[in-house]
């Protein structure tokens, strides 16, 4: 029998299932005896996205201390550009590695890994004296980053029971949002030593949480800790959940998979697997080309250009978006991934359609008092319909639409395009700014659109299916 034949036996099993579904207590069909037993999944979770906090440190560290460093060190400005850019490189390196290291030691092990780089770069930034040190702490910080961003996600969706896998998912995006906001108002209040020093309390939380949690029980059952495996996946269904059903489905994937061979950079290419890094990639690209890191690095010169205040509109725009994350966390399980994402996208077109009519405006003298609430309307609902989906959702479904044995690699793939996204729309946003403004916002209107098309067309619907389901599924 082929591995086709394999997967579609699993899908039949899985429909078998479903068919017994109205003779089972949903408690027992969940693996759960109640819902008060699911606190170590949450406990977990709280752990893991301490990574994601700390990953929001990270990126939201130099917009408020750029002129006191610059001041204290006496850096140039092409110096402090290489100190801000040089954490994107190191994340892409990181991105590259987070796979195989997540496969090879563990989820928890590349947590605890990544923790340690970017206690290391804070350290380093905390005790610099000038610009060499600054970049190597940025690096390794970076490098922490990328490795967080792959490797969190993917230890959630694989330790979370499928009701509560996107809600606790989208956590992640939650916390990157809000260690992004308080590095901006304590880099208000502290000296740029200082608040380097607040990134390492989330790493520390971080690295003592991973002695108290359990690993993820797919990863100990791929790597064959069959004892191990059990004893993780009951400790987090409940001490007296039956977790055989679970188990069972979970094992025979994985003996499914078994019988393929070790995954390679180029085996992501087969059709058996195209439509998974399709989907994976493309809503990488989704998310990344349609402005957000040229928008989010330069939300006050914007606001600047077209008139408005920009110390209140960053604010404004810092609190939304933590708001709006964790309103969408409620709702990704209650919605469905592909709804939040088409109504997330045509946000997306309609604050870079406003923010572009505005710049029109001014650039033409048209209603010149009313283009900067204009653009400050734009910009909110851009940022506001970015938190609401396309900024974690893509994430979500990237943790749970890749089978186990290619997880790694497509993973880190998925990861490297996401940050190569983020470089390059940093990078091109200032020129396509100086070619035209208005122009900019029109522009990536017609790539949120045609991101609407892609998950309509492309992006399978995830919500309420086991990470089995859905990978027996869109592999077939």
């Amino acid at each position: 029998m082929d591995i086709k034949q394999d997967v579609e036996r699993g899908e039949n099993s899985v429909a078998e299932a479903d068919m017994r579904a109205p003779f089972i207590t949903p408690q027992k069909e969940d693996g759960y005896e109640s819902k008060e037993e699911r606190w170590l999944v949450y406990f977990s979770t709280i752990v893991a996205v301490c990574g994601s906090y700390a990953f929001g440190s990270c990126a939201g560290y130099s917009s408020p201390t750029q002129s006191a460093i610059r001041e204290d060190l006496n850096l140039s400005l092409a110096q402090y550009s290489l100190f801000g850019s040089i954490l994107t490189f190191g994340a892409m390196i990181g991105a590259i590695t987070s796979g195989p290291i997540a496969d090879f030691i563990g989820r928890k092990g590349a947590m605890r890994m990544s923790g340690a780089f970017c206690v290391a770069g804070w350290l380093a930034i905390y005790f610099a004296k000038g610009a060499v040190l600054m970049d190597i702490g940025r690096l390794a910080t970076g490098y922490g980053m990328g490795v967080f961003s792959y490797v969190v996600p993917v230890f959630i969706a694989e330790i979370a029971p499928k009701d509560l896998r996107g809600s606790l998912t989208t956590l992640n995006q939650l916390m990157i949002c809000t260690g992004v906001s308080v590095a901006f108002i304590l880099g208000t209040i502290l000296t740029w030593r200082a608040l380097a020093l607040t990134g390492i309390i989330p790493c520390a939380i971080l690295v003592i949480g991973l002695f108290i949690i359990p690993e993820s029980p797919r990863w100990l059952a791929k790597i064959g800790h069959q004892k191990e495996f059990e004893n993780s996946l009951r400790a987090l269904r409940g001490k007296d959940a039956d977790i055989s059903k679970e188990a069972a489905e979970i094992m025979d994937y994985i003996e499914t998979l078994e019988k393929l061979p070790k995954a390679k950079w180029l085996d992501l290419f087969q059709r058996r697997y195209l439509r998974s890094v399709t989907v994976g990639v493309g809503l990488m690209v989704c998310q990344q080309f349609g402005g957000i890191n040229g928008i989010c690095f330069y939300t006050s010169s914007i606001f600047e250009s077209s008139g408005f205040p920009s110390d209140v509109g960053t604010i404004i725009y810092a609190i939304l978006q933590v708001i709006i994350t964790a309103l969408g966390a409620t709702l990704i399980d209650r919605a469905g991934r592909k709804p939040l994402l088409v109504v997330s996208g045509a946000g997306l077109v309609i604050g870079c359609a406003l923010t572009g009519i505005s710049f029109y405006m001014k650039g033409h003298e048209i209603a010149v008092n009313a283009s900067p609430l204009l653009a400050v309307i734009g910009i909110l609902v851009y940022i506001g319909s970015f938190s609401a989906g396309m900024g974690a959702v893509p994430w979500v479904v990237m943790s749970e639409i890749f089978p186990i044995n290619i997880k790694g690699v497509a993973g880190s793939l998925a990861t490297l395009v996401n940050w190569f996204g983020a470089w390059l729309c940093s990078y091109t946003f200032n020129f396509l700014m100086a070619w035209s403004s208005f122009g900019t916002f029109f522009l990536y209107a017609v790539i949120n659109a045609l991101a609407i098309l892609f998950v309509i067309k492309i992006v399978p619907e995830t919500k309420g299916k086991t990470l089995e389901q859905i990978q027996a599924a869109i592999n077939a």
